[in-house]
């Protein structure tokens, strides 16, 4: 069973490790403050997790460092977020820039045309936002997705024709559409290229 440690790699310097050694002692603190947010004792904490009451203690005290497997269950009893127990809270003052270069891209979906992904990856199934790009006649088909599921298509360029189950829409630059994806659904570009922002939500 794997410690929760941060060895430094081979050849980086100390900052690394104190930096690393800078977070697990901020875990304490954050898994108590998770545990009274909840308004859970320890015994409530131990039965939802399976770690004995004792444990709990000791690493709130900081007397024992949890393993990722103790630690994972105790993060799902207390209903928050693994990574976030870990990270620098300065870490959360950021802006994540992706470069455009460095976009993600699928060219082998529909026909004459390429989506850019621009949602992270723990956004999939939930909320994700794409960049359709269609040539002249370029056309996306799509099967029925997960109960619910909804679509909202903005175009930014040029005319689209939208079909949800029995229903037909005509979309200009500057129109939106918001629409059940659950059913068997498609995005054609009329009369020449277009492009348009997609998001598509899981109602679960």
């Amino acid at each position: 069973m794997l410690a929760l440690e941060f060895p430094a790699p081979p050849g980086h310097t100390s900052a690394m490790t104190e930096a690393s050694d800078d977070i697990l002692a901020l875990l304490p603190a954050r898994l108590k403050e998770a545990r009274r947010g909840q308004g859970l004792s320890l015994e409530a904490v131990a039965k939802l997790s399976g770690v004995s009451r004792s444990m709990v203690s000791q690493i709130e005290r900081g007397e024992s460092s949890p393993t990722i497997a103790t630690l994972w269950n105790l993060t799902r009893a207390l209903q928050v977020d693994f990574a976030g127990l870990l990270e620098d809270q300065g870490a959360k003052d950021r802006i994540e820039v992706l470069r455009a270069d460095q976009v993600p891209t699928i060219d082998n979906m529909g026909e004459g045309c390429r989506i850019r992904i621009f949602s992270p990856p723990e956004e999939a199934g939930r909320n994700e936002l794409y960049e359709l790009r269609f040539d002249e006649g370029g056309r996306l088909n799509s099967q029925a997705h997960k109960h619910g599921t909804v679509e909202i298509l903005s175009v930014t360029k040029g005319t689209l024709e939208v079909t949800s189950g029995d229903a037909v829409a005509r979309l200009e630059r500057g129109d939106s559409a918001r629409y059940a994806a659950d059913v068997v659904h498609c995005i054609r570009a009329i009369g020449g290229s277009a492009k348009a922002f997609l998001v598509v939500q899981d109602a679960g």
